[in-house]
């Protein structure tokens, strides 16, 4: 092993913020996750509505990357996106994602499966017309995933849809909205002294949640 690697190696943290057992958790895991969600909000982490989405392909490769949670539903989360994207496109021919939180100020993260499916038009056109003018016109403007030759390009085709658009109020484009992740197994690991984490997992079986505590 090289010097360098050596002292990757050698960093840690020990964690010991706080701790996580069967009787401190919610029934059901979307209030549970509520609940820490909470207690990121007030603890002022960094990006605490970030969250890691991992989709995969039609040849079975995952892809990963950071989108941001919009809401917290009885049934789901939710986040919006361009459908025409890559994850987008794989979401729609293989409608099961994983997602990540971590919120390395608690020490915390928790790790969602889940089914997914579009949220209903008018939950995608309520948010969209809450969104900032500027992120309306990127949304119309930029061909998400696809090569484009260069940012010359992708500004122009910004300042073609500002002089289209004018004054007038910008409706959703039908290939942007939001999905539902519905989850079917949900764990909460709490960072613990000598790599002892806590971890606790809920797993939907025939529409009922059960709890369970998984070795770190």
């Amino acid at each position: 092993m090289s010097i360098e690697h050596k002292e990757i190696a050698a960093i840690r943290e020990d964690y010991a913020k706080s701790s996580l057992i069967e009787s401190d958790v919610l029934h059901d895991p979307i209030q549970q996750f509520k609940k820490w969600f909470d207690e990121a909000i007030s603890s002022q982490v960094t990006e605490p509505t970030a969250m890691v989405l991992s989709t995969v392909n039609e040849k079975g490769f995952p892809s990963s990357r950071v989108v941001l949670l919009k809401d917290i539903k009885s049934e789901g989360l939710s986040f919006f996106t361009n459908y025409n994207s890559r994850k987008g496109q794989e979401i729609l021919q293989n409608p099961h994602v994983s997602i990540l939180f971590f919120w390395p100020e608690l020490q915390r993260q928790v790790r969602f499966e889940a089914n997914v499916e579009k949220l209903s038009k008018e939950d995608s056109d309520e948010y969209f017309a809450s969104r900032p003018r500027g992120s309306q016109i990127g949304a119309i403007a930029s061909p998400q995933s696809v090569i484009i030759p260069n940012r010359e390009s992708l500004e122009k085709r910004v300042a073609e849809v500002e002089l289209e658009m004018g004054d007038l109020a910008i409706p959703r484009p039908e290939f942007w909205g939001g999905f539902l992740i519905k989850p079917v197994r949900v764990e909460f690991w709490q960072g613990r002294s000598s790599r002892l984490h806590d971890r606790i997992v809920y797993i939907l079986e025939n529409d009922i949640w059960t709890i369970n505590r998984l070795a770190p």
